[in-house]
């Protein structure tokens, strides 16, 4: 059945290195959407062969808790998926809708006709926290956070729930964006797709901590440890001709950044 946009599990609010991001008002949504919730167990489990960690699994975890977390706080993901003989991976701009992931870009582009199409497709999402130096070359490493997604996607319809959706990738960026800036016209509406990816399986990897050297590595007079990493907001640049100042929501959102 359609669903409207108060149904919709959205993500609950959550905190970011650098950012935060309130959900949207979920007010009713129109009757000529397709979009559709679909909710897939929570707890852990493996539905599949291609689902399943083959190295290092005491990193992995099939909760979907987790990896939605981590999906939380990324901003940006790599999406394959084959057209015709030949593999794609794309990088694009993602906001999550409860058990799937929304995509958005030009009508035109192959990722949207292709996955539009129902051919399968894999998300990939990697959060890099620090290099991991080691005594060894060998145990070398990172700190990372990461979620690998198979699904399938289909096409959001219909000029309100592409706003909708649309809205919800504003937001994403920064909140109280979406009622400052000059919304989408009909035109640019027609000229967009917007697909919804359902997750039908979904494996988080996360890895912590300090360098996992071999005992006898452990006396060698060599430095280790870890260089931990962020993504960090920088003092913003007007664009020239810009006619105002900073709206008091982006004030707010770098003051709660200290930027």
């Amino acid at each position: 059945m359609p669903w409207s946009a108060a149904e919709l599990q959205l993500p609950v609010p959550f905190q970011l290195q650098f950012r935060r991001v309130v959900p949207p008002d979920s007010s009713a949504a129109p009757p000529d959407d397709t979009m559709r919730a679909v909710s897939y167990p929570r707890e852990a489990f493996v539905s599949s062969s291609r689902q399943r960690l083959r190295r290092l699994k005491k990193l992995g975890s099939y909760d979907r808790a987790t990896a939605y977390a981590i999906l939380d706080d990324g901003l940006l993901a790599h999406v394959g998926f084959a057209d015709g003989p030949q593999p794609f991976v794309i990088p694009m701009a993602y906001v999550r809708d409860g058990d799937a992931l929304l995509l958005h870009g030009a009508v035109a582009s192959r990722l949207q006709r292709a996955l539009g199409s129902g051919i399968q497709a894999c998300v990939c999402v990697t959060l890099l926290d620090g290099i991991v130096l080691a005594r060894s070359v060998f145990n070398h490493s990172m700190n990372y956070r990461s979620v690998v997604a198979f699904g399938t996607a289909t096409a959001v319809t219909g000029a309100p729930a592409k706003r909708v959706a649309l809205e919800r990738f504003t937001e994403r960026m920064l909140p109280g964006r979406w009622q400052d800036a000059r919304q989408p016209n009909a035109k640019e509406l027609a000229a967009t797709s917007v697909l919804r990816l359902d997750m039908h399986e979904i494996t988080a990897k996360v890895r912590t901590g300090p360098p996992d050297d071999a005992e006898p590595d452990l006396e060698l007079p060599v430095w280790a440890g870890v260089l931990p990493m962020r993504v960090a907001m920088q003092s913003p640049v007007a664009d020239t001709g810009t006619q105002v100042g900073l709206p008091d929501y982006l004030t707010d959102f770098l003051r709660a950044r200290d930027v």
